[in-house]
């Protein structure tokens, strides 16, 4: 019996957590005061007002307990987050007892026993009624964010004591580098030593290459039906291989610890260059490490590139990572695009870089090695 009480016990005050305010300081000086005067005059009046100042802290326990008891959570989260950008994420409350109201509620996302964000408030949750909250989840590092559960204060009835519950609801969530605006300097020179050299050559794609007269064998869909309307001959259009528009984004991830905050820059300035790279309609590949992706391109193809980068970890630098985690397993090939390297660490004798070096086909794009 002994051990199932504790069981019982253990179940009930599990996540429990009781904190005084300054208001509840005040009322305990106050009564400790009263009981002082009770006993040291033996007045009745004293301890009648002794009894009701400590009934009212025995009520204010089981009231906020009961307005904690047996709530229910729903969490629906984004499929993906970006470092210090808000993403709306919605959580469902349900009260589940069917005689007593909630009253006072604030509402705190909890992520490795951390409050995230500001609280969210609840004045009052009638029984079996559900409320949808709707509230900005920001993010401050890239990676795996692990939400634990939700964790429930009420200071309610008589702001005394702030009682808190946790309900545990394990969710992860996966957080993207912080994309940035490219420096200036560096979109010039993605512009003019990288991809947009390369020369343009009809064929399948979606780009404007060229306008022709119509020749028989001609797909009729391609009439360029403007110009034919304005010089009264059959136009067709002519597209830009696709294929010329290629990119190879490559982050190395072999850096000292010393490194660390740089190498974080690295995956951030990665990230902002596919952004923009993919924006103009760019084929790419990102080279992480030992890992690397298919080329690729679109929505879906950019947002798996952030995952690669959101998940990426830094190795040290010793013979076995850089010989398996700085060096791709299989020789990488542009295919007529552009290679573009963001580097953190060039070697021991890089001690204090400033930023993290960018290489564009080999060749380093002075003052233009972050991003705004």
């Amino acid at each position: 019996m002994p051990l199932q009480y504790s069981s019982f016990t253990q179940r009930l005050f599990r996540g429990r957590s009781t904190r005084i305010t300054s208001e509840g300081v005040q009322f305990l000086l106050f009564t400790l005061a009263i009981g002082i005067a009770a006993i040291n005059t033996g007045n009745n009046l004293f301890y009648l007002l002794l009894a009701m100042m400590l009934s009212l802290i025995l009520i204010s326990g089981i009231v906020a307990e009961h307005s904690l008891r047996r709530l229910e959570f729903h969490r629906h989260l984004p499929d993906h987050l970006t470092v210090n950008e808000p993403a709306n994420a919605t959580l469902v409350v349900k009260n589940g007892k069917s005689r007593f109201p909630s009253f006072s509620l604030r509402l705190f996302d909890i992520s490795e026993g951390r409050e995230l964000g500001q609280s969210l408030e609840i004045r009052q949750l009638l029984p079996g009624a559900s409320r949808l909250l709707s509230y900005p989840l920001v993010a401050s590092r890239r990676g795996r964010l692990q939400l634990d559960g939700i964790r429930v204060g009420t200071e309610f009835p008589f702001g005394l004591f702030m009682k808190r519950a946790l309900y545990p609801i394990d969710e992860t969530v996966i957080v993207c580098p912080e994309l940035k605006p490219i420096n200036e300097r560096l979109l010039q020179g993605l512009l003019t030593a990288g991809p947009e050299q390369i020369v343009n050559r009809r064929g399948h794609g979606n780009d404007l290459y060229n306008l022709r007269l119509y020749q028989a064998g001609d797909d009729s869909r391609k009439i360029h039906w403007p110009t034919t309307a304005r010089t009264s001959q059959l136009t067709v259009r002519e597209t830009e291989a696709e294929d010329q528009r290629r990119a190879v984004v490559s982050v190395p991830t072999v850096a000292p610890v010393s490194h660390d905050a740089l190498f974080e820059q690295a995956v951030s300035i990665a990230a902002s260059i596919i952004r923009v790279l993919a924006q103009r309609g760019y084929i790419l590949q990102l080279v992480v490490g030992s890992s690397h992706s298919v080329f690729g391109q679109g929505d879906r193809h950019f947002l798996e590139l952030l995952r690669m980068l959101a998940l990426c970890e830094r190795h040290p630098p010793h013979a076995g990572s850089i010989l398996s985690g700085n060096q791709p397993r299989e020789p990488l090939d542009a295919q007529g695009g552009t290679m573009i390297v963001v580097q953190s660490w060039l070697g021991p004798d890089d001690i204090e870089p400033m930023h993290p070096t960018i290489l564009i086909d080999g060749a380093v794009i002075a003052g233009a090695s972050h991003a705004v």
